[in-house]
């Protein structure tokens, strides 16, 4: 099992307050990989694709995980990700999404994308610390990742 805690997680959210809660959240789990944020899905492309900004895989190193909230600016998450699994070196990062929306449509769409995971967003600060560390316990360290391109 290889050891995962120099690298990153993606964190694709639009909303500061989301940002926020989930950062503190990470910070109280004690996961100590980088978080890295994007704010709407064509900046998540941007980043993701070594584009725009993005070209120096040392400063912006691809993640290992792929936090998505669907409901973005300008492209959203459901694009993003099958943008994602379109691209050959990087479409086996695992994606979780993480957003609010329970619609059925969407998570459906989202499985059939291809989404690693799909989880609700809780409202509540307790229940988000709770998710976060079942996030960190099974995706960073239980779960075995596949081969991953070094460059966009």
């Amino acid at each position: 099992m290889m050891n995962l805690s120099e690298y990153g997680i993606l964190l694709v959210e639009d909303s500061s307050t989301d940002i926020l809660f989930i950062q503190r959240a990470f910070k109280q789990a004690n996961i100590v990989n980088p978080v890295r944020i994007v704010r709407d899905g064509d900046e998540a492309v941007d980043y993701l694709a070594g584009q725009n900004g993005y070209g120096d895989r040392n400063k912006y190193p691809l993640p290992a995980l792929i936090l998505l909230d669907l409901k973005l600016p300008r492209r959203d998450g459901l694009e993003v990700l099958g943008w994602l699994k379109q691209q050959p070196g990087i479409k086996r990062i695992p994606v979780v999404v993480l957003t609010s929306s329970r619609e059925d449509t969407d998570i459906d769409r989202a499985y059939d994308i291809g989404v690693s995971s799909y989880l609700v967003k809780p409202v509540e600060l307790p229940a988000l610390n709770k998710l976060v560390k079942r996030i960190d316990a099974y995706w960073l360290q239980t779960n075995e990742f596949p081969n991953i391109a070094t460059a966009g």
